[in-house]
């Protein structure tokens, strides 16, 4: 062994024996793995050398006959010939200038790292925030668009077999086969085998957490979630190639947004079925009122026809023809009452606003069929608001159906609600649907353009500072 050096095995090859030095022409064990890429076999005494790296400090080989003389010495190589001390020392220079260039390169990532904003979607960080996501992603749109939630059931069920298939299968988790350990490919393989069923447990653990607190209409952030663990297990996994497969990862993801779309067809199927059981009341309700107002009619209509005969019988012709002209008006009556009850498209259209609930600027048009339209306008003005409504028109038409529609379209863009088109409130004052109301249907009767909201004016003069500041920031 030259003076000045020491023998340097690489931290994957077996341990020797203290003060072992490989003998000349000695060759490593073809079964053992392969040195790190440029790493030192020899290298100098004084020198702390390891896993290829070099120590800062100019290392030389010096002749002990003749100290400023650099000493040519031939080092035996472990892999067959021999390295002359120029050679090791260029070796060394090459490896240091490779570290030096690696040290810049950190720095680099370390300063752009540090110049990365928070919100930049190159990080790791999920948003979790419900409130900014579902404003940035909008009105939701089905991934998989079916008929009904049972539809959708049956598909999440076969989709749930194919991942089991898919975990019994071993198809889940992609790994390399020919890692080893302790210098032995089948323990290196038990080895790969047993994290990734650790892997797998919490990447199935991540998701199944994802389906389990999905909200419906934000399905977003769960698939974030579930991106940001595939990302961190292939970073854990990298030494043996471990990662999630591709298509298991796909066949989760398309699960949350099968349930995703479940669950906002179930809620749009209970607020069809609200809306359907208040339609159904709604008419019944119409249909009592009309058959009373019928009734009466028939009862009142009798009465005069009674009274008539008996006017006649007494020879009072005046106050009988009288009655005659009063009989007219009750049979118009009863034949408008009848139109009604048969022409299910009738009704008043109504335009009401509250500003004490929504502030200005904010109306509601909408259709009622009731034979009084101001009870239905009572009733809005229930519990549900602190204010009762003030009624700028009620409108009656022979097809309110198609008119309130229309004035729908007209300020469609102005909708305070633009999920759910059953909520008949948008932005816009009451002159302005007056306007579009006259021309759809000519000149209008009464049409009321002023807001009154006495119980409102009235109520603020208690209000302290703070409840004012909170009205001025919602109006």
């Amino acid at each position: 062994m030259p003076e000045g050096f020491k023998y340097n095995p690489p931290p994957n090859w077996p341990v020797q024996p203290e003060g072992w030095e490989p003998p000349l022409n000695w060759v490593p064990d073809p079964n053992w793995p392969p040195a790190p890429v440029g790493w030192l076999f020899w290298a100098p005494v004084n020198s702390d050398v390891h896993e290829g790296s070099v120590s800062n400090e100019e290392t030389e080989l010096t002749h002990k006959d003749d100290p400023d003389k650099t000493a040519e010495v031939e080092l035996p190589n472990i892999y067959g010939g021999s390295l002359s001390t120029a050679d090791v020392l260029a070796e060394l220079e090459s490896t240091k200038a490779k570290l030096t260039a690696v040290g810049a390169e950190l720095e680099k990532l370390r300063a752009s790292s540090e110049s990365t904003p928070a919100n930049d979607s190159s990080t790791d960080l999920v948003d979790l925030s419900d409130e900014r996501v579902l404003q940035e992603v909008g009105i939701y749109r089905y991934h998989h668009p079916l008929e009904n939630s049972a539809e959708y059931r049956d598909k999440l069920d076969d989709l749930q077999e194919k991942i089991k298939n898919s975990v019994k299968s071993g198809a889940a988790i992609l790994m390399s086969n020919m890692f080893t350990f302790d210098n032995s490919l089948a323990k290196g393989r038990r080895m790969t085998s047993d994290l990734s069923k650790l892997m797998l447990r919490a990447y199935n653990a991540e998701a199944d957490n994802c389906v389990r607190s999905l909200r419906a209409g934000n399905v977003v952030t769960a698939k974030k979630r579930l991106e940001a663990s595939v990302t961190a297990i292939a970073k854990l996994g990298a030494m043996m190639e471990m990662r999630v497969s591709p298509s298991y990862h796909a066949l989760r993801i398309e699960e949350l947004e099968m349930t995703s779309d479940f669950l906002m067809k179930v809620q749009e199927e209970r607020e069809n079925a609200r809306e359907e059981r208040e339609r159904l009341r709604e008419e019944r309700r119409v249909a009592a009122e009309l058959a009373a107002e019928r009734e009466r009619l028939d009862k009142e209509r009798e009465h005069h026809v009674n009274a008539i005969s008996a006017l006649r019988a007494a020879g009072d012709d005046v106050g009988a023809d009288a009655l005659e002209e009063k009989i007219k008006l009750i049979d118009e009556a009863i034949a408008q009452n009848d139109f009604r009850a048969a022409n299910i498209r009738c009704g008043y259209i109504y335009v009401i606003s509250n500003e004490g609930a929504f502030g200005k600027g904010v109306v509601k048009i909408g259709l009622t069929r009731r034979l009084h339209p101001d009870e239905r306008i009572r009733e809005l003005s229930g519990a549900s608001v602190p204010f009762p409504f003030d009624i700028h028109t009620l409108y009656f038409s022979e097809d309110a159906v198609t008119l309130e529609t229309d004035l729908h379209h007209s300020f469609a863009d102005r909708r305070l609600n633009h999920v759910n088109d059953r909520k008949e409130f948008f932005f816009a004052t009451p002159r302005e649907v007056r306007l579009v109301l006259a021309q759809k249907v000519g000149n209008l009767i009464e049409f009321t353009e002023q807001t009154e909201a006495t119980q409102y004016l009235q109520s603020k003069g208690f209000w302290s500072s703070g409840e004012e500041e909170l009205a001025k920031a919602r109006d």
